[in-house]
């Protein structure tokens, strides 16, 4: 199988991250919950793991690394523990339903006054119209990249409207961390979130959020931490504050081990192999008649293009890819609704392909001949029906 689905989830992982979720099942004890050698192996490992990832996406303040179970209850988390009753949140047409039904709730909940900032007339985001709504808002929540178009947002812009204007800036790197250079720290971002499956490789069930040191958050579940336990309230040190429950030790180890491989790989030198990857499937995707690319050629692009094929339903083509060609895309809205709705895709969506750190140009090649073969069959097709 081809696998061109990488914006959801990595299929091929480094056999480091394997290795380390199996050993850890079998060796690691209870962090936070004992003092015998294999209970301390936990907590350390744990520790380990908030240094690569604070290493990784540029904060200097491990101890304000909070694991999740995915970049969805890390914004969950922040959302819900930044904004208050009545306030002010802008967020952009870009976002997934992980940024938008937590502020809809709150809409509903809080009575929270929501403004969403669409795109200008070269599809980027529209920061004309940021800087008129941002006004008295709390809070910022920005994609640092379309998981539909891979679009990349210029975050160091947001960050500077958004601190002008007194609001805080969350960011959700759920689709640049580990193939995108981040750095919340350099460009202003007061939160970022990330999830540990999509680029950086690592075990499903893995995410979290980085705060900066200034920022609190209120807990969104409480429950035991293994510390402070005569207290009734959550702690308030750091990241206990954040983490009820017995952590993911297992699957924190395999994102240790990711998290260090894609640091000894460089960022930098995988962003530019994936835009080289992305750069000749579009230019192919130009030779062949009927298909539609989505997106700003105005900005730079993670390694995902959202496409469609003229007279063939993005469900029917991407089935059509899967049991034809064994090549794996996604058809659909991808959790963009509103992403969608501003491409005019809302209908029946569109196809997305996605690569990541294992792609070859070799797949790229064969996902541009399947796409050619199925855009003469329709276009036979018609003229038969014609």
């Amino acid at each position: 199988m081809i696998y061109l689905n990488c914006a959801a989830t990595s299929l091929m992982r480094p056999p480091c991250v394997a290795q380390a979720v199996s050993q850890a099942l079998t060796s690691l004890g209870s962090s936070s919950r004992g003092t015998s050698t294999r209970d301390l192996m936990a907590a350390r490992g744990a520790y380990g793991c908030r240094v690569e990832m604070a290493a990784l996406l540029g904060s200097s303040h491990p101890d304000r690394v909070i694991f999740a179970a995915n970049a969805t209850q890390a914004l969950n988390t922040a959302i819900f523990g930044l904004v208050r009753a009545g306030d002010r949140v802008v967020t952009t047409v870009m976002e997934h339903n992980s940024v938008l039904r937590p502020l809809y709730a709150l809409e509903r909940q809080r009575g929270i006054d929501l403004a969403i900032v669409g795109l200008d007339d070269d599809g980027l985001l529209d920061y004309e119209q940021l800087e008129r709504v941002v006004e008295g808002a709390r809070l910022v929540c920005c994609t640092h990249a379309s998981n539909l178009t891979g679009d990349v947002v210029d975050i160091e812009r947001v960050a500077r409207i958004a601190h002008a204007a007194g609001a805080l800036l969350l960011v959700d790197a759920s689709q640049t961390a580990g193939a995108y250079p981040v750095n919340m720290e350099a460009v202003g971002a007061d939160v970022l979130c990330f999830t540990g499956h999509k680029a950086l490789m690592g075990p499903t069930g893995t995410g979290g959020l980085i705060a900066n040191p200034r920022i609190d958050i209120e807990p969104l579940l409480f429950g035991g931490t293994g510390v402070f336990s005569d207290q009734k309230d959550q702690p308030i040190a750091w990241p206990e504050h954040l983490e009820a429950g017995t952590l993911n030790g297992h699957g924190l180890a395999g994102l240790t081990q990711s998290a260090s491989f894609i640091r000894a790989q460089g960022v930098d030198a995988i962003h530019k192999r994936l835009a080289a990857l992305r750069a000749h499937f579009v230019a192919g995707l130009a030779q062949i008649p009927g298909i539609t690319v989505y997106g700003s050629n105005a900005c730079d692009h993670v390694a995902t293009v959202a496409l469609n094929l003229a007279g063939c339903e993005s469900s029917a083509l991407a089935d059509a890819l899967a049991w034809r060609y064994d090549i794996a895309t996604r058809a659909g809205l991808h959790c963009a609704p509103l992403m969608h709705r501003a491409l005019g895709t809302q209908g029946a969506g569109s196809v997305r392909f996605s690569f990541g750190y294992y792609t070859t140009q070799e797949e790229v090649d064969a996902a541009l001949a399947a796409l050619s073969e199925l855009a003469a069959e329709d276009s036979d097709d018609a003229g038969s029906a014609r």
